[in-house]
């Protein structure tokens, strides 16, 4: 299956983030960004007992992130507010937004397509880049505790929790 069938959004709306929670604006992460992954960074416990050979492991929870670097694309929704995140250097509360991972190559339910909303902290990590390449800004898309399941509907920007129906 092609990547271009799993998305992300980003709630780009303003007002900080409970009045951006309640009326979010899903905004579509993609214009000059060439790569992105959602990197899951399992965290472990790891214990060998005296009379075994080998160590056993146990995932104790998970620290998922996704480094992004993205041309500057001024007018694009994503990059105007990251861009604007990078003049303020938002900390605590107000570096807090949502996203969306849609999971397009899934079959569409009548809610949408299968997809996961998660609170996330962003933090700004570069500007600039070489001479010869594009103006880039480099961010961090950190997940904060655990995401809510439900669909997406693509067309309509809409996220909904319901069972989805057929």
């Amino acid at each position: 299956m092609e990547r271009s069938k799993f998305y992300m959004f980003l709630n780009t709306a303003s007002g900080g983030f409970e009045t951006a929670k309640e009326t979010p604006k899903w905004s579509l992460v993609g214009d000059g960004v060439t790569e992105l992954s959602v990197s899951y960074n399992p965290q472990t416990n790891t214990e060998q007992y005296i009379h075994e050979d080998v160590a056993r492991t146990t995932v104790t929870g998970y620290q998922p992130n996704s480094a992004v670097t993205a041309q500057a694309k001024k007018g694009d929704e994503v990059y105007d507010y990251i861009n604007a995140m990078r003049r303020t250097l938002p900390i605590g509360d107000s570096a807090i937004s949502e996203v969306v991972l849609v999971d397009r190559y899934e079959e569409a339910k009548t809610n949408g397509f299968p997809a996961t909303r998660q609170e996330v902290t962003i933090q700004i990590d570069s500007y600039g880049g070489a001479a010869s390449d594009p103006l880039s800004i480099g961010y961090t898309i950190n997940w904060n505790g655990t995401p809510q399941q439900g669909y997406f509907k693509v067309d309509t920007l809409a996220f909904s929790d319901s069972a989805g129906g057929d």
